[in-house]
């Protein structure tokens, strides 16, 4: 099995800031939590919000969409452009993605690119709070083990040195920036 992080790598940008951009355009009310979501950035630097804290923060803004599923669908048909091709030239369907973005958001796109396989942030689409762990760096191979305990990855595509544990867990891995794949050097 093939798997790929998915912002940066398969995804032409980062899909929370994207979607985030998208709901603003859509629904102007919602950059009435554009002042909460600052304060949080600024208490995670100062490190009195950790990761988990901060994405609870910036989702927020569900709260102000009545429907978030209805915004999904229309942001993917909107974005689903912005899907490497490369990855379209690749892709296999049981390939998996494993992001840090939530799971709701990237289930959509995976659906439509038909990968049956996706480990992602569980974030709760009324509230916008983080459940359990943000799937990033470590946590993405304590995801991996808990769903696939017996396997390790063929190979693995990521755009960040946050992903060198999944990295070193795949068989073959591979450094994607700006859609230029390289063998991963450590």
């Amino acid at each position: 099995m093939n798997v790929y992080d998915f912002d940066g790598t398969i995804y032409n940008g980062d899909s929370s800031i994207d979607f985030w951009l998208f709901c603003l355009k859509k629904k102007k009310s919602l950059v009435l939590y554009l002042p909460f979501q600052c304060l949080a950035f600024v208490l995670y630097s100062l490190r009195v919000f950790d990761k988990n804290g901060l994405k609870s923060a910036f989702f927020s803004f569900f709260k102000g969409i009545r429907c978030v599923d209805d915004f999904v669908n229309l942001f993917w048909n909107e974005n689903e452009n912005k899907i490497a091709n490369w990855y379209q030239d690749v892709k296999r369907q049981d390939d998996c993605v494993i992001s840090a973005s939530p799971e709701f958001l990237l289930r959509e796109i995976c659906n439509r690119l038909n990968v049956s396989n996706l480990i992602a942030t569980e974030v709760d689409e009324l509230t916008g709070k983080v459940n359990g762990e943000n799937c990033y760096a470590d946590q993405k191979v304590v995801r991996w083990k808990q769903i696939f305990p017996k396997e390790n990855p063929d190979c693995f595509y990521s755009d960040s040195k946050s992903d060198v544990p999944m990295a070193l867990l795949a068989k073959k891995a591979f450094f994607v920036q700006k859609n230029v794949i390289r063998d991963w050097i450590f």
